[in-house]
């Protein structure tokens, strides 16, 4: 067992659509970090839920959302956040 770990932060609901979304923000810094293992991220289920419907309404091509839902879960487990 590592007898060191990184910092942790709890995203909330926003900070987690601003991570994802918005590479200028301090959240988007930390998830670039968080990839690095200099600290580590949690976020609630809830919070991918919201980012998931942001992305199936928003993010479509000819009135359809051009993620499917294998690469919709593969996002989620690409993202270095503990999800709880």
């Amino acid at each position: 067992m590592m007898a060191w770990r990184p910092s942790g932060y709890m995203f909330t609901t926003k900070q987690l659509i601003r991570a994802m979304f918005d590479d200028s923000t301090d959240e988007a810094k930390l998830l670039i970090a968080a990839t690095a293992g200099e600290v580590e991220l949690f976020a609630e289920n809830k919070s991918w839920n919201a980012a998931l419907w942001l992305i199936m309404n928003v993010l479509k091509e000819d009135g359809r959302p051009i993620y499917t839902g294998n690469e919709l879960g593969e996002l989620r487990s690409s993202l270095p956040i503990v999800w709880r």
